[in-house]
C-alpha cells in the first residue's frame, strides 16, 4: 500500500483507499446485494481483487492493488460503458511498473 501511494502522490494522482466487494458475476449485483455491501462498508465492486489477495497470502506473497473505472453499473437505468477503461489500459500499465520500482 505504501509503494502504491508513494508513486500516486509523486505522479499527483488523487485516490482513495476502500474496501472492495469482489463477485465473479455482474448478475449477482442484485439491488439488495448492492444494498448489503454498501451497509458493510463498500466502495467498489470488481472482479479480481480478492483471488489475486488470496493466492499471494497463499504463497507468502507481498498484495497491493490499485483499481479504475472501466463501467460503471451505479445507474441501472442508463448503463455508463466508460469504454470499459480502453483510454487507460496503457496509463494503468505504466504507473503499475512505476509502483514496482518504488517498492521497498
Amino acid at each position: 500500500m505504501k509503494a502504491i501511494e508513494r508513486t500516486f502522490a509523486k505522479h499527483g494522482l488523487p485516490f482513495t483507499t476502500c474496501t472492495t466487494w469482489t463477485t465473479d458475476g455482474f448478475f449477482r449485483e442484485t439491488k439488495d446485494m448492492v444494498k448489503y455491501r454498501l451497509d458493510e462498508g463498500c466502495s467498489v465492486v470488481e472482479m479480481e481483487c480478492a483471488a489475486l489477495a488470496a493466492c499471494c497470502r497463499k504463497r507468502g506473497a507481498n498484495f497491493g492493488q490499485f483499481l479504475f473505472t472501466a463501467d460503471s453499473l451505479a445507474n441501472v437505468h442508463e448503463y455508463d460503458s466508460r469504454d470499459f477503461g480502453t483510454d487507460s489500459h496503457e496509463k494503468a500499465l505504466l504507473l503499475g511498473l512505476d509502483i514496482l520500482k518504488e517498492f521497498k
